[in-house]
């Protein structure tokens, strides 16, 4: 067990967890799992991609065999347009397979696609059983491990179907991404700047003054690790605030809206779903620009961070009323009306409610 671990509490009333953050932790997920209860002969469901898995299962595997655990590998296809009902089945035989109990255990290894549905499949399998999340995406690591939102899409609309599933761990080796493709790194560094835009201006500056964002193999070890630290840390706070997302968590979807509009109309796949969110920070800061809620100066400074780290800035052509059929089937609408996370400054957003259709269209016409 590695005592420079780094232990981020999410101290929820119900369900709480640690997010444990160490180079080489996959080594130990044997013992961090015995640490936190789970008891010798447990029966666990280790989700993958091979992607992942060709690089990771065996450690993960010979770890949960030394602690006298019964893994057992399940090997999903890679991609959002996976992120369906037939996946999910997939997972749930696998659990009826290896005889899975009320007791036992599912691993989520991969990025957020395979943490969303593994997450899913183990809140519907048996009514309930446990989850632990072990992120391999920069993504997955800082935004869709922690905080238990889990889910599939719907042919109408991006996690529709779904349900809130705390993991009893989230475990994150920064080692991981070394493996990790740039443009999949660039994509987990938006969902970095959202949480500057939002609520932390210190991470938004420290990012402004690095030469380089997007090139992994020229980030120093000290940066990566304080970016991860720092995101995470933000996470935890907003989900012990607000676990159900009644109020503050609405905050994490500052350019989601817009974004599920993207990954929606263009289709699952064509763009990552960081690629979708830094579009839709750009789109949602023009909104912001255009209501005289938020400075010029403050979009240009957003859209070059954006830049810098590799991300798409340029709105897709879309059709307007496609759009705003889109915004509607949203699972943020309420009374009809879209919600839109717009920032006030760098480090502060509120949540706006009473947007109109001509203020959508103005702002996507000065976009494309």
């Amino acid at each position: 067990m590695n005592k420079d671990n780094l232990h981020i509490q999410v101290s929820l009333t119900t369900n709480p967890y640690e997010i444990v953050i160490g180079k080489s932790s996959l080594e130990c997920i044997g013992d961090e799992l015995s640490k936190i209860g789970f008891k010798k002969g447990l029966k666990i469901l280790v989700v993958s991609n091979k992607e992942v898995s060709d690089h990771y299962s065996e450690c993960i595997i010979k770890s949960l065999k030394k602690s006298n655990y019964i893994p057992k590998l399940l090997i999903l296809k890679a991609g959002e347009e996976q992120k369906n009902q037939s996946s999910i089945d997939l997972i749930h035989n696998a659990a009826y397979e290896a005889r899975l109990e009320r007791g036992s255990l599912m691993i989520a290894l991969g990025g957020g696609v395979i943490g969303d549905m593994t997450g899913f499949a183990a809140a519907t399998w048996l009514r309930g059983i446990h989850v632990v999340q072990i992120p391999t995406t920069l993504l997955a690591m800082v935004d869709a491990s922690i905080g238990g939102k889990t889910g599939i899409n719907h042919s109408k609309g991006k996690n529709l179907i779904g349900a809130f599933h705390q993991p009893k761990l989230v475990l994150i080796d920064p080692k991981t991404l070394s493996t990790l493709p740039t443009r999949e790194f660039n994509a987990g560094m938006a969902e970095i700047i959202k949480y500057g835009v939002i609520s932390d201006l210190e991470l938004f500056e420290l990012l402004e003054r690095e030469d380089n964002i997007s090139d992994l193999s020229r980030i120093k070890e000290k940066l990566l690790l304080e970016v991860i630290k720092r995101s995470t840390t933000s996470k935890a706070e907003i989900v012990v605030k607000d676990e159900k997302e009644s109020g503050v968590r609405a905050f994490l979807n500052y350019g989601h809206t817009f974004g599920h509009v993207i990954e929606n109309l263009c289709g699952y796949g064509k763009w990552l779903h960081g690629e979708a969110v830094a579009m839709g920070m750009i789109a949602v800061g023009q909104l912001a620009v255009q209501r005289g809620l938020w400075r010029e100066i403050d979009a240009k400074r957003q859209k070059k961070l954006i830049e810098k780290a590799g991300l798409p800035t340029k709105w897709p052509g879309l059709e307007l009323d496609s759009v705003l059929e889109s915004l509607q089937g949203d699972k943020k609408v309420k009374n009809g009306k879209v919600s839109f996370v717009m920032p006030l400054k760098i480090g502060d957003v509120k949540l706006f409610n009473n947007i109109s259709n001509k203020e959508i269209h103005e702002c996507l016409q000065k976009l494309s």
